[in-house]
């Protein structure tokens, strides 16, 4: 084992306090906050974005965005001590904005008072046993498959980002244009993280981001979508924040919305925790951190917060303190200055990094009994599910339904401890509630 590896893996269980007096340890936790941070900075742009159809002010939005993940992240690092960055959710701000909010026609206001009673369950969950009891009777099987599910989505969410596949138009995918510079500026920086991780050199993916995005500066490539920050407006946030409408809390509705959003908060986040983090001794703490930021983030004006599954790059650049957090932290602070320079960090230079990091997560295949198809198929659905559909929690709810389903037919039912139905049956109503929307 090198020198390197040995360091992440004794700062596994060290304190906050301990790693800060551990200059490589620091040195390695800084590179891996950096490294987060660029891989998840799109949430900045592509958050508000989403929001907007929903009807909060773009600009608004990104101080939101911007507050709840400082927030999540310090959270991450003082009370939990783990290697994760806290951000609005992809997939549950669309849930947020065109489920809620387009397909229901409640206002966001409402949207944003559903999603405060989802956090408010997700936290009395969270800080009970309850948590401990669901997280442990989760059967191995699906805990890889969660894991690997998750890195089949980053390696299409890179793929994407690089241009390598777009949407066709006799099939889904197709193979996007090598003649244009993004994905040609992709395949440049693929090749050289790749090289600089098999070779194990320090600080290989922030290197990678940094090296291809200069080149990206001189050859002029950049992304479409640029945002704008005018500091001006921060005067006007208030008119997000506590916004949140509950005059309608004893509807159909808004029950059957907030009992969806629960199930996504609770089980996606659950799901992710348990694929991202290093040391699953600090699931506890994490998933309560999660939690309280969620809550928060609901009166910040902007959709939940949920574990960024792109923190595995920056585990996988050697992340496994708090300080990784509070130095993403530090970074989405800055960005109320410089998110005008975040253009200069183009797409193409954060897929390859979000790639690599999908493909070792998909790794925990191995750790199936692919023999056993009973454990073998419900993994498989969760794997391919949660990239085919764009949703951690739907991935999850096919899963968990199949599982009890599968050991059923075999005559093996009474080998499963209670919470594996009782969580199938939950997925089962998300998944009935969720056609109802």
């Amino acid at each position: 084992m090198d020198k390197q590896q040995t360091q992440v893996d004794l700062a596994n269980g060290m304190t906050l306090r301990e790693a800060l007096r551990h200059k490589d340890v620091v040195r390695n936790e800084l590179i891996a906050g950096v490294t987060g941070f660029f891989a998840i900075s799109y949430i900045i742009i592509v958050n508000p974005l989403i929001l907007k159809d929903a009807g909060i002010p773009t600009d608004l939005s990104v101080f939101a965005t911007i507050f709840s993940s400082v927030i999540g992240c310090l959270i991450m690092a003082f009370w939990a001590n783990a290697p994760v960055i806290l951000t609005p959710g992809m997939g549950v701000n669309a849930f947020f904005t065109y489920t809620i909010v387009v397909n229901m026609g409640l206002s966001w206001q409402e949207a944003l008072g559903i999603a405060a009673v989802a956090s408010f369950i997700y936290m009395l969950i969270a800080f009970t046993k309850i948590s401990t009891i669901l997280s442990e009777a989760i059967p191995e099987s699906l805990k890889s498959g969660i894991t690997a599910g998750i890195g089949l989505f980053l390696v299409e969410i890179g793929l994407e980002k690089a241009g390598l596949i777009v949407a066709g138009k006799s099939s889904l995918i197709v193979l996007g244009d090598l003649t244009k510079p993004t994905p040609l500026l992709a395949l440049f920086g693929l090749v050289l993280s790749l090289i600089l991780f098999i070779r194990k050199i320090k600080g290989n993916f922030f290197i990678a981001i940094i090296a291809t995005s200069l080149l990206a500066f001189f050859l002029g490539v950049k992304d479409a979508d640029t945002p704008t920050v005018d500091l001006a407006r921060l005067g006007q946030y208030h008119k997000i924040v506590f916004q949140n409408d509950f005059s309608n809390w004893l509807t159909t509705p808004f029950i059957l919305a907030a009992f969806s959003m629960t199930m996504i908060l609770v089980f996606e986040s659950m799901g992710l925790l348990q694929g991202l983090l290093p040391d699953q001794k600090k699931f506890k703490k994490t998933f309560e951190g999660s939690s309280v930021t969620t809550f928060l983030s609901s009166f910040l004006g902007t959709s939940p917060t949920v574990a960024a599954a792109e923190s595995a790059s920056g585990i996988e650049s050697g992340g496994r303190t708090g300080i990784m957090a509070l130095t993403a932290a530090v970074l989405f602070a800055l960005s109320l200055i410089f998110v005008p320079l975040l253009a200069y960090v183009p797409s193409a230079a954060i897929a390859p990094v979000i790639i690599i990091t999908g493909a070792l997560m998909m790794a925990a295949i191995g750790n199936i009994k692919m023999a056993d198809f009973s454990e073998w198929f419900p993994a498989f659905l969760i794997i391919v599910l949660i990239p085919f559909t764009n949703s951690i929690s739907t991935g999850l709810a096919f899963g968990f339904v199949c599982y009890p389903i599968m050991k059923l037919a075999l005559g093996k039912g009474k080998e499963l401890p209670w919470p594996v139905y009782l969580l199938g049956v939950l997925f089962l109503l998300d998944l009935v509630f969720s056609a109802m929307l």
